[in-house]
């Protein structure tokens, strides 16, 4: 019988000496950013503690400024129209105040949502070349934006503080250049003016439209340039970072608590994420019933009148169009017995007991009245959003539902709207545009503004909403109530969506039948 081996003795002086190639990890460094300017380049990824929760909130919340500020691109607004309109939206989801207006730990707190919410949408879109383009133009355009309204010490001070590789022209050389800087730049002033010298190929642009100075390879660059510069290094550097990430992603797959959030974040970039709010019911304006939902459907978007159509047209559904349209209906406010009524007459080639069997089950589970637990403390399924339609596996032979503007050929989506009334041989031409360009909301967008134009232009010229009310349409249920509204803006003066004015709402009789204006 062999005798145990005794343990080999450690000498405690040694036990406590680390390897000095980890000595670095000895001490975690994670430690709270401080922010000294509103302004950020995003040079440095954040460091300190963030919940979860945090995480993808703050990330979904800079996704929907960057579709806006996208969707202002697609729609041709010009820089005033794009400021104007971009303001309530960044107010809404991404404020961010100057030091006077608001210091302290909520100006702070507003910088690190900020800062945070970059770094998590960079990570998200980093992994296709396409994506890293994209977000790379949209980050470029909101920080142009931000700076342009920046105060204009702080933005002085933001500048000053920036590794930017120029160098102020001393009074000497300026001396000896001036009628060669003047004649390049367009100056006419001949004091109180600054230029800077930078190596030429920082500034391609500038050399392209011959708005600089070229010398011994340095372009003098006037300082009204200055904000061009930093936003083209800003890009730039941008760019490279998206690089460097795109390269460290596959670490990340060990992780599986972010990889759903930037899974699903990447997946918003076709369409940003709406969650579906009770605040798109009419349920405090009217009460809908089984036999109004003719009249409403002219307030639907093509999605949900294409399923509706196809429901009167055959008197049948097949299980996901079922599904799809249920939910819609349960958010528009129909009861769930309304809802049963509504369905067992639109089944009217359907026994009543393979109605029974078959398909009434399905509409009490997604009202939540049958179910496990979790299905009825949830109250049922919510109704989809337009980036769940976009995102899903499309239908195959014989199904309708989906989003028609990602499901149908062009030509096809072309005759489905000219059913439905679209007529416009322009709208039909941007439409096409869109589609082609995979920018499925936004062609539905552009159908909604063309049909609305008349009520949208006295909404805003009388500043009946707030600009917040007529951001980008992301889910059927906003379309169908915004709809509904704009429709009906001689019944209903006052009640959600910011409509103000008048003694009270419209009553029940005069919002009911607004499908027959």
């Amino acid at each position: 019988m062999l005798a145990a081996t005794a343990a080999p003795r450690i000498d405690a002086k040694k036990r406590a000496v680390l390897d000095p190639r980890k000595r670095q990890f000895a001490k975690a460094q994670y430690a709270e950013c401080e922010y000294s300017h509103r302004m950020n380049f995003y040079t440095t990824p954040p460091t300190g503690d963030v919940s979860l929760e945090e995480f993808e909130e703050w990330g979904i919340a800079r996704l929907k400024v960057l579709a806006e500020l996208e969707a202002c691109q697609f729609r041709n607004k010009s820089p005033a129209e794009t400021e104007e309109y971009m303001k309530p939206v960044l107010d809404k989801y991404m404020r961010l105040s100057s030091t006077g207006a608001r210091s302290g730990e909520a100006g702070q707190l507003e910088r690190k949502r900020d800062h945070y919410s970059h770094w998590t949408l960079r990570l998200a879109f980093s992994s296709t070349a396409d994506l890293r383009q994209r977000f790379a133009r949209l980050e470029a355009q909101l920080f142009k934006l931000r700076l342009q309204h920046d105060n204009a010490t702080e933005r002085k001070e933001f500048i000053a503080s920036l590794p930017m590789s120029w160098e102020v022209v001393g009074e000497e050389e300026k001396r000896l250049w001036l009628d060669d800087l003047k004649a390049a730049t367009g100056c006419r002033r001949d004091d109180d003016e600054s230029w800077f010298k930078v190596e030429w190929e920082k500034v391609p642009e500038l050399v392209e439209r011959r708005q600089c100075l070229l010398k011994r390879g340095k372009a003098y660059v006037h300082v009204r340039e200055q904000l061009s510069m930093v936003v083209n290094e800003f890009s730039r550097t941008l760019e490279s970072g998206l690089e460097l990430a795109a390269r460290h992603l596959p670490r990340l797959d060990e992780d599986n608590r972010l990889g759903p959030i930037l899974h699903h974040l990447s997946q918003s970039f076709v369409a940003p994420d709406a969650g579906y709010s009770e605040s798109s019911s009419i349920g405090d304006i009217t009460v809908p019933t089984a036999a109004s939902i003719d009249g409403l459907s002219q307030h639907f978007p093509l999605c949900m009148q294409n399923l509706h159509r196809e429901l009167r047209k055959n008197s049948h559904l097949k299980h996901f169009g079922r599904l799809q349209y249920t939910l819609f209906l349960k958010g528009i406010g129909l009861s769930l017995q309304e809802c049963i009524v509504f369905w067992r007459k639109s089944f009217k080639l359907i026994a009543d007991d393979k109605f029974k069997s078959e398909y009434l089950y399905n509409i009490r589970h997604s009202y939540g009245d049958v179910g496990g637990d979790a299905n009825r403390r949830g109250r049922g399924y919510t109704p989809y959003s337009c980036q769940k339609l976009l995102t899903e596996a499309p239908p195959s032979a014989g199904q309708t539902h989906g989003c028609p503007y990602r499901t149908y050929s062009p030509d096809n989506l072309v005759g489905l709207l000219q059913s439905v009334g679209v007529s416009d041989r322009a709208l039909l031409q941007g439409v096409r545009e869109d589609v082609g360009k995979q920018r499925f909301h936004i062609a539905c967008n552009r159908v909604f503004e063309h049909a609305h134009r008349g009520s949208l232009k006295k909404v805003k010229d009388e500043n009946m909403w707030p600009a917040s009310e007529l951001d980008t349409i992301l889910h059927p249920n906003t379309y169908f109530k915004r709809s509904f509204l704009l429709k009906n803006l001689g019944n209903v003066r006052s009640g959600d969506l910011g409509v103000v004015g008048g003694d009270g709402v419209g009553t029940q009789e005069s919002a009911a039948g607004a499908g027959e204006l």
